[in-house]
């Protein structure tokens, strides 16, 4: 399994929702960490013994299943911070694999001011993959008030500073949670940075159809987002809004150039205008994440 030259004082964090073969694909590339991490959560929200099983082969990067009842990303999230050992946490998606220097940098990186969150490159390793970023330019986001720049696939933080800021909002339970945090964090004034030596490598597993789903899940989330915020009376949002539905508007007028089909754009855009539309409605609950 190769050689260990030390421990970076850092904890990773996995969600994962029984996908054992991607799971051991990013517990590969972490073994080949030089550092490695003092110690690798998986946080398998499925009901089998699929994950725990791969997990149980890779004690030797210290890695350890922590299990959840109910499938929501944002929560298990927040309960990997929660039974993290270190004071420094890292996040990848389980479909992702990490830089061998990852560990490290990034211990590196916290070392320098653990009062910011860094997030760092993603790469797509197919045209087909979601959630990259490819940039080179290191870039301070603090004193912007932004809500899509930050990745947790591959981000760090101080797990005490993150959860008593209130963590990831468990509302969104499956995507939108990065969107949240990034906003309510730079608009407490709080640091974030983009390092672009920070680096992780998204792949590319979803069919046609799956992929189609989880862009749709993706607006519809944003809106949720966008309509959580409204309804505190937050108007900043509105740019957001406008941004997006602009957009919308630019694929749809794309599609119909290119005589495309209309249906996912036109959904997409739907999806945006009914969920901050239904968040607004009266009775709508208001949630504890700020």
């Amino acid at each position: 399994m190769g050689s260990v030259h030390g421990r970076a004082p850092v904890s990773v964090i996995i969600p994962t929702v029984g996908r054992p073969r991607l799971v051991e694909q990013a517990l590969e590339s972490l073994a080949r960490c030089d550092p490695r991490a003092a110690e690798v959560l998986v946080v398998d929200q499925s009901s089998g013994r699929s994950v725990a099983e791969v997990v149980e082969r890779f004690s030797h990067v210290r890695a350890r299943l922590v299990s959840l009842a109910e499938p929501n990303l944002s929560r298990a999230r927040n309960v990997g911070m929660e039974e993290a050992s270190e004071d420094v946490v890292l996040f990848i998606d389980d479909d992702c694999t990490v830089d061998e220097s990852w560990a490290g940098t990034a211990s590196r990186l916290m070392d320098a001011d653990p009062d910011r969150i860094v997030t760092g490159r993603v790469l797509g390793t197919s045209p087909n993959v979601p959630s990259v970023r490819e940039d080179e330019e290191r870039h301070d986001y603090t004193g912007e008030v932004r809500c899509e720049v930050l990745f947790p696939n591959n981000m760090a933080a101080h797990r005490a500073a993150l959860l008593e800021f209130g963590g990831f909002d468990e509302r969104f339970q499956g995507a939108g949670e990065d969107l949240d945090l990034c906003y309510r964090w730079l608009r407490a004034g709080r640091k974030l940075w983009f390092e672009p030596e920070l680096v992780v490598w998204h792949h590319d597993w979803r069919a046609a159809p799956e992929l189609l789903l989880l862009y749709d899940r993706y607006w519809r989330e944003q809106a949720r987002f966008y309509g959580k915020h409204l309804r505190r009376g937050d108007f900043r949002i509105v740019r957001f809004v406008l941004r997006d539905a602009a957009y919308g508007v630019l694929e749809l007028a794309r599609a119909a150039r290119r005589r495309e089909p209309l249906a996912p754009p036109a959904r997409r855009l739907l999806l945006l205008v009914q969920g901050v539309g239904r968040q607004l409605l009266p009775g709508r609950t208001r949630h504890s994440a700020g």
